[in-house]
């Protein structure tokens, strides 16, 4: 049977769209996030005089000034995010100002967050008017194309897996040349409250994987993953030897946890699939080069749980580290799109082997992000080298549990989960239990802990 373009044709330009629609919503960061904050001056001004000029000596009035500055300076860094979508290859379309469309057709389902686990969804006291589904932070996968971080500064954006290699394309969304696009103007998108969530996390995600404050939660996190890889590998203690290992990094949002690992000198790939992630992962990682370059206020957003203003004033410079400051030898990449889809597929690239030439594969707060849990695991095997370790560290806060878009969703408890493991043919050791958080407030009145289960898993 010939294959037919035009679901390839259709998923691109569903692709395109929604890529839009996430540049949108960088770009009407300030607009929504000030309008929050001018709702809280009309409701000062509902209230009888005598309340508001008790208001007025607690300076109440002046928190609310100083926190339209801080989100004017997150819209100024959030712009620069965005400031050159065209770097991943999508021709956007100028959106008309008269009419607001609503959220596009796209996958949607149940709001999980590992951010804020109260009973699996974000705080919210209504459903969301449109509730894309997930990625690692939150969002449905949708292409396969990969793009690489190069480690050297000012590299554009590019293809390449390690320098001066290049690969060939996973992706089935980069339209046709023959294939004129749909539409070059188009009603204005209006971003739902669960977009902005998303951006408010992104914008926490900074914080833990580049600043000096979130390496608490990544001491938590990323080391003992780290700590397992090097106990595995114990003959490779140069560079020169770990850049003959591959380390694959499933879900690597902002791409810290890949960057240590190639820093140490094995050759690293991250695997992210949401756009929120890969645009502010490209940028941190092609277009910063220096330490604190940049200030974040990520905790302005909310008043709730505040022991005192400047827990939700302070200001969190990043990075934290000289994101070019790879080693000259290091391996490091980032490919985007559907993990089960790039590893998974039996349509292999011969320029990026994936079936048994994986030495490691380091899971953080992955694996619940599957729809069927079987899948995942099978893939992680088959793509180990005979002996390659899966090390893992997370919760099992599965992400399409309740959705609402008829998607299948296996759940599994940590000890089937285990189970499941032994069965496809792991040999698991080393189980913990970790404590650890995830893009918390460290000075906020609520917090929440996950007890996290670590582990690591040879294949036999």
């Amino acid at each position: 049977m010939p294959f037919d373009h035009r679901d390839e044709e259709a998923e691109a330009e569903e692709e395109r769209i929604h890529f839009q629609n996430v540049i949108t919503t960088f770009n009407n960061y300030a607009q929504y996030s000030l309008s929050a904050n001018n709702r809280r001056r009309r409701d000062i001004y509902s209230l009888p005089l005598e309340d508001q000029d008790l208001l007025d000596s607690l300076g109440y009035k002046k928190k609310l000034d100083d926190a339209d500055k801080a989100i004017l300076a997150n819209a100024d860094f959030l712009s620069k995010i965005v400031e050159n979508p065209e770097i991943f290859g999508h021709e956007l379309d100028d959106e008309e100002d008269d009419e607001i469309t609503e959220p596009s057709h796209t996958h949607r389902g149940c709001d999980h967050s590992h951010e804020n686990p109260t009973g699996g969804h974000s705080h919210s006291h209504e459903q969301p008017r449109s509730v894309p589904a997930h990625s690692h932070s939150h969002e449905q996968p949708r292409s396969s194309s990969p793009h690489s971080h190069s480690n050297t500064p000012g590299h554009s954006h590019s293809h390449s897996l390690e320098n001066g290699t290049t690969h060939g394309s996973h992706s089935h969304s980069r339209p046709r040349p023959d294939v004129a696009p749909a539409h070059s103007h188009r009603k204005k998108y209006r971003p739902t409250d669960f977009d902005m969530d998303k951006l408010r996390s992104t914008l926490k995600q900074f914080v833990r994987d580049w600043s000096k404050e979130g390496a608490a939660e990544r001491d938590q996190c990323y080391k003992p993953l780290v700590d397992a890889l090097l106990a595995h590998f114990p003959d490779a203690k140069t560079p020169e030897e770990r850049s003959k290992l591959r380390v694959l990094v499933p879900g690597a949002g902002l791409g810290r946890l890949a960057w240590d690992v190639a820093n140490i000198g094995f050759a690293c790939q991250g695997n992210e699939f949401s756009h929120y992630m890969l645009l502010s992962s490209y940028f941190i990682l092609n277009r910063t080069d220096g330490i604190e370059k940049h200030t974040l206020y990520p905790y302005v957003h909310s008043f709730s749980n505040v022991p005192n203003r400047q827990a939700m004033l302070r200001p969190v410079l990043i990075p934290d580290v000289s994101p070019s400051d790879l080693p000259p030898t290091s391996k490091f990449s980032l490919v985007a799109g559907d993990f089960e889809e790039i590893y998974g597929s039996d349509d292999h690239d011969p320029d990026e082997p994936q079936y048994g030439q994986w030495d490691a594969i380091m899971t953080c707060f992955f694996i619940d992000t599957a729809k069927n849990i079987v899948s995942y695991l099978r893939i992680i095997h088959k793509i180990l080298a005979p002996g390659g370790v899966w090390i893992n560290l997370g919760p099992l806060l599965w992400h399409f549990e309740n959705n609402n878009t008829n998607d299948p969703s296996i759940e599994l408890d940590l000890e089937e989960v285990k189970e499941l493991a032994r069965k496809i043919g792991f040999e698991i050791s080393n189980e913990k239990t970790l404590d650890t958080t995830y893009t918390s407030n460290s000075e906020s009145m609520l917090g929440y802990v996950y007890k996290a289960a670590f582990w690591t898993a040879t294949k036999i």
